[in-house]
């Protein structure tokens, strides 16, 4: 199975590249990227663009009680709804 990996095209690997990486799976040690210096240049640019946007858009949590907000919200939206 690893040398169906290793004999990957580029285009081949690239095609996959998306679903390595969504899966969580350390990928560097991948057989492809072993022998590619193109696809490992290219994995090093994406991880890069990642990391700038994680930076733009750091992940803030939510208030603790954003769904009581929502629900109060909806249920003042209903009331008025209904005094029409």
């Amino acid at each position: 199975m690893n040398s169906t990996k290793t004999n990957l095209s580029c285009t081949d690997f690239q095609a996959q590249l998306s679903d390595l990486i969504s899966s969580g799976a350390t990928i560097a040690n991948d057989p492809h990227l072993m022998t590619c210096e193109n696809c490992r240049a290219l994995l090093r640019d994406l991880e890069t663009i990642a990391e700038a946007a994680r930076q733009l858009f750091p992940i803030e949590e939510p208030p603790d009680d954003l769904w009581q907000q929502i629900e109060t919200a909806i249920g003042h939206e209903k009331t008025a709804s209904q005094g029409h």
